[in-house]
């Protein structure tokens, strides 16, 4: 779905933009309106802290999807895997946690 010119946006994607209220926001997609240009967001950071934890709507010209990220260590494994847990994806966190446990058999394989 071609929500903006930017960006194909669907549903558990990461985004980031200004709210209607002029805050910028960090979060993922819950769900859309192709009709009403709307994207519900599910805020996990906002300059604006008691939106964090809410679920807002957003004009959809306003959010842009976050490029996917490639992990190159335990460290940023170990913070995704905090989000993880900090936004309820059990299927993510099992992923970063079989990648976590890939690294440390690779470590302890090579000593």
């Amino acid at each position: 779905m071609n929500l903006n010119k930017e960006s194909i946006l669907k549903t558990g994607d990461w985004v980031k933009g200004r709210s209607i209220d002029g805050e910028l926001v960090i979060g993922y997609v819950e769900s859309f309106s192709i009709l009403d240009e709307i994207v519900n967001v599910s805020v996990i950071t906002s300059d604006k802290k008691t939106t964090v934890g809410k679920t807002i709507q957003m004009l959809n010209r306003n959010v842009k999807k976050i490029p996917d990220s490639i992990v190159a260590n335990k460290e940023q494994i170990r913070f995704l895997i905090d989000l993880a847990l900090s936004t309820g994806d059990e299927d993510w966190f099992k992923e970063l946690s079989s990648q976590l446990n890939s690294m440390k058999q690779l470590v302890n394989a090579v000593k």
